[in-house]
């Protein structure tokens, strides 16, 4: 009985480790890209998320310091207890 429910915590130590992650652009110009600006937020348990959550391009523009945008990414990390959504602008 004592190893099954050591088995039992080790598999659910196991399973809030796991994760996944996913990225891809969104936009790109011709401008350079010297300067790099994020913005992000996380929802746990795919419920609760901060009330002023501004993931956009704009926002990550102003984070970087960026007035000319030339890329933009959006990345997602997602696990079983937490997901953060991250807007990645380059630019100049």
């Amino acid at each position: 009985m004592k190893n099954i429910v050591k088995i039992s915590v080790v598999l659910c130590l196991l399973a809030t480790m796991v994760s996944c992650s996913i990225s891809g652009p969104i936009l790109v110009t011709d401008n350079k890209n010297e300067k790099r600006g994020t913005a992000s937020y996380t929802v746990v348990l795919g419920i609760f998320r901060p009330k002023n959550a501004d993931i956009s391009i704009r926002k990550a523009a102003e984070n970087g310091d960026i007035t000319k945008v030339s890329t933009v990414d959006f990345k997602v990390e997602s696990g079983l207890i937490r997901t953060t959504y991250t807007t990645i602008v380059t630019g100049n």
